[in-house]
């Protein structure tokens, strides 16, 4: 069962959305457990990434939506949003923090039903590559489609998004377990790698996305074995 919240400060609109929900459960044998949020002051509070997809209004007291999902995507990098709205120019602005979509007021079913079915599978694919990390400000669950490289600096661990770092305690041994099943290698000591993310590997560096990192001599050899394994298992998959 999946965790859908709405985060809604009017209770005609929050009924709604819960309503189309229950519709498209039973129209898909689906079930979803619903937590509705009366502002986004109470939805951020001790936040937990449990939450496939989250309906975020724009307009609400206390704090607005846009700027709370701006929070949320530090806590999670995972969970789908949907924005609700009643003005299109507020809804541009919500792929900025990589929604979804967008819903207008007052949100038809036909419409719901076509942009919650692409959050939950766009949560599924996600969440197949996830890993949630303990960070200062409490548990962050993030993709590792998204995630580059892990760079350990005299026991901090630094996770390299394509569009944040992420600062833990931690040991890379440890991280290399987890990311092993990913397809994450280690260069060096400082190092685990994203293939996905490789441009070049040059004598002893790599190019991972705009960054050259160090690739240790005794690694190498190693280094480039497992690389070109990863990419004839890839090209392998896709005959």
């Amino acid at each position: 069962m999946r965790n859908i919240a709405i985060v809604e400060d009017e209770d005609i609109a929050a009924e709604v959305l819960s309503g189309h929900i229950a519709q498209y459960a039973k129209a898909n044998g689906q079930e979803f457990n619903i937590c509705r949020f009366h502002d986004a002051v109470e939805f951020l509070t001790d936040y937990k990434p449990l939450y496939s997809v989250v309906f975020m209004d724009i307009q609400m007291p206390r704090r607005d939506g846009m700027s709370a999902a701006v929070e949320l995507r530090t806590l999670d990098k995972t969970v789908s949003i949907i924005f609700i709205t009643n003005l299109m120019q507020y809804a541009q602005k919500g792929y900025e923090v990589d929604a979804v979509a967008y819903l207008l007021k007052p949100v038809t079913y036909f419409d719901f039903a076509l942009k919650f079915r692409k959050a939950l599978d766009l949560y599924v694919m996600n969440a197949e590559q996830a890993v949630t990390v303990n960070t200062a400000g409490g548990l962050c669950r993030i993709s590792t489609d998204k995630l580059m490289y892990v760079e350990t600096v005299r026991h901090r661990l630094y996770y390299h998004l394509v569009d944040d770092v992420i600062e833990i305690t931690g040991v890379l041994y440890k991280v290399e377990d987890e990311l092993k099943k990913f397809g994450f290698l280690r260069c060096n000591q400082c190092y685990l790698v994203n293939p996905k993310f490789i441009v070049s590997v040059k004598g002893l560096t790599v190019q991972v996305g705009n960054d050259v990192l160090s690739i240790s001599r005794p690694r190498r050899n190693a280094f480039l074995a497992e690389l070109a394994a990863r990419y004839a298992g890839s090209e392998g998959g896709n005959d």
